[in-house]
């Protein structure tokens, strides 16, 4: 369903490619990525059943898009996504174990859920995640699908206090409609903490409302990942027309 990408990674200057996985073994490529970042370097509580290897019920289901390192064949930035159709077998969507997503009911014979998304350390200079975006959006544009879901996180190693500050001030721009709304099972205690005056974005969720998504309601707390998540919902007709040509000229460039 998606055609491999070409794309380059600035520092690097080299090119990058971006493809979904094809069997096993690279998906358990993309699974050790994870490991390595969300595990060994921000210090994640994963309880999968093999060290070293980032897994959960929902891998099976998903599909997972990768981006590697031409020269070492590593790689190197990650997405998975699960399509409509597999959250209806699955029972779920994995966002649903933080949110209730009942008002989004509606949207999902058309709703694709994105999770896990990662890059390596070393390659955070800005190709990479413009590329697995560029896979996102081919994906979406051939399978037709009109909405992507996902939780985008935030670091809590200040206890919070940028989670809140980066709330109270998305909410203001960015708050989707009320019948987009999603409610927070382990919501983050923000009466609790002192909102920060000028909150960092990370550069994730600042990807994200620029590409057009909309914020659908408060964060929650994940005590596994130590982050708090929020709730992100992009319709596809409102993709920043200047996001789209580019990621669209990226795609076609495979």
């Amino acid at each position: 369903m998606l055609q491999e990408g070409i794309g380059k990674e600035g520092r690097h200057n080299k090119q990058f490619h971006v493809s979904m996985a094809r069997h096993q073994d690279e998906v358990r490529e993309a699974q050790r990525l994870r490991w390595k970042v969300f595990a060994d370097e921000m210090g994640a509580r994963l309880s999968g059943p093999e060290a070293g290897v980032d897994s959960d019920f929902y891998d099976a289901h998903c599909e997972h898009l990768l981006v590697r390192d031409p020269d070492s064949g590593e790689v190197v930035g990650t997405y998975r996504i699960l399509s409509p159709d597999a959250a209806k077998l699955v029972g779920s969507y994995y966002s649903e174990n933080e949110f209730d997503l009942t008002r989004l009911q509606h949207l999902r014979p058309r709703m694709v859920e994105l999770g896990r998304s990662c890059v390596h350390a070393d390659y955070r200079s800005g190709g990479v995640i413009t590329l697995l975006w560029a896979g996102l959006a081919g994906y979406m544009l051939k399978s037709g699908h009109e909405y992507l879901i996902g939780c985008a996180s935030i670091g809590m190693a200040d206890g919070g206090h940028n989670a809140a500050g980066i709330w109270h001030a998305t909410k203001e721009r960015h708050l989707g409609p009320i019948e987009w709304r999603v409610f927070p099972r382990c919501p983050l205690p923000l009466d609790a903490l002192k909102s920060a005056a000028a909150p960092v974005l990370p550069p994730l969720v600042k990807g994200y409302l620029r590409l057009g998504a909309q914020v659908c309601g408060e964060p929650a707390w994940d005590p596994d990942f130590n982050t708090a998540d929020l709730p992100i919902l992009l319709s596809m007709k409102n993709l920043n027309p200047a996001y789209a040509r580019h990621f669209m000229k990226q795609e076609r460039n495979g």
